[in-house]
């Protein structure tokens, strides 16, 4: 990857992350916000594949666990986006074509995607002892993380995608 295709990767993760702590608390729903990087991380796995996307994953992650207010164990959700970028991608190789994801295939794959990094994002937090995770708001809380994650997939995904596949080198075939 050039440094230029990098950086662009990187700005995108911390404009998602960015307005994902600052603005869009602002707009929460029993204390969830819309998970802005977990939809860059998906996008990119769809257009480029698991390698790309788990490391992106981890970048995208990271961010997020670090970033105000940082009130658990940080590496939770870098986990949970390596997960997602390693799945998410693997649904961008097992496609026939290999083409343009469909609009359906890619809500199916968000809301997967959003389900499986939000339950290993709980999981984790019971495991560890988290004082604010109980069992019984997790179904809660992974019930609306998918759906504000739906929601938002229509304004998020297309633009990220078309970025990331500009950023694709071209095939040279031999």
């Amino acid at each position: 990857m050039s440094a230029l295709r990098a950086l662009v990767a990187f700005v995108v993760v911390l404009t998602a992350v960015v307005l994902q702590v600052t603005l869009f608390p602002h707009f929460a729903w029993q204390g969830i916000v819309p998970n802005l990087a977990l939809l860059v991380v998906v996008g990119a796995a769809l257009v480029r594949g698991p390698q790309f996307a788990c490391t992106l994953g981890f970048v995208a992650g990271l961010a997020v666990d670090l970033a105000p207010p940082a009130d658990h164990i940080a590496g939770r959700w870098a986990l949970s986006f390596v997960i997602v970028g390693y799945l998410a991608g693997r649904i961008r190789q097992e496609s026939p074509d290999q083409g343009k994801p469909s609009p359906t295939s890619v809500v199916l794959a968000v809301a997967a995607s959003s389900f499986v990094a939000t339950s290993v994002y709980a999981l984790g937090g019971l495991l560890l002892n988290d004082p604010r995770m109980n069992l019984s708001d997790v179904i809660t809380t992974i019930l609306i993380a998918v759906i504000w994650d739906v929601l938002l997939t229509p304004f998020v995904l297309p633009p990220v995608m078309l970025l990331f596949a500009r950023l694709q080198p071209s095939r040279v075939a031999y």
